[in-house]
């Protein structure tokens, strides 16, 4: 991959991270009135605690670069569920436009990953260099 890619997907993953940690962050501040918005949509209030954490825990290990596919793929989930079960009747602009891009961005780094400054890549070469010891 080139390094202008890699520099690129680094932005996302940090910008992704960020906004992820941002609204987990919001959301376990608020996490019961998170439960009875879930509630009212027919989900169970447990998973209300589950979109938090991983919104938050995700959004941290995402700007550190550990499991960037894994937590982009959560994320994926996260955004799909919003987008079809929250935003979709309110249309494209106004409505799920954020949570699309969300998506977007999410999907490019769970299909490429990123190594760029992350910590996946220094345990990688610490890995590597036992391993040739």
């Amino acid at each position: 991959m080139s390094k202008n890619m890699e520099i690129a997907l680094f932005v996302i993953r940090i910008t992704l991270g960020i906004v992820f940690f941002a609204h987990g962050l919001q959301k376990v501040q608020g996490v019961e009135g998170i439960v009875g918005f879930f509630g009212s949509l027919g989900l169970p209030g447990f998973m209300a605690y589950a979109v938090a954490g991983i919104e938050l825990i995700g959004g941290l290990i995402l700007i550190l670069g550990l499991g960037t596919r894994v937590v982009s793929g959560l994320f994926i989930l996260i955004m799909l569920g919003a987008i079809f079960k929250v935003k979709l009747s309110a249309g494209f602009l106004g409505g799920y436009e954020l949570d699309f891009a969300l998506l977007g961005m999410a999907l490019a780094l769970a299909i490429s990953g990123n190594k760029l400054w992350s910590l996946d890549q220094y345990i990688r070469r610490q890995e590597i260099q036992v391993e040739t010891k």
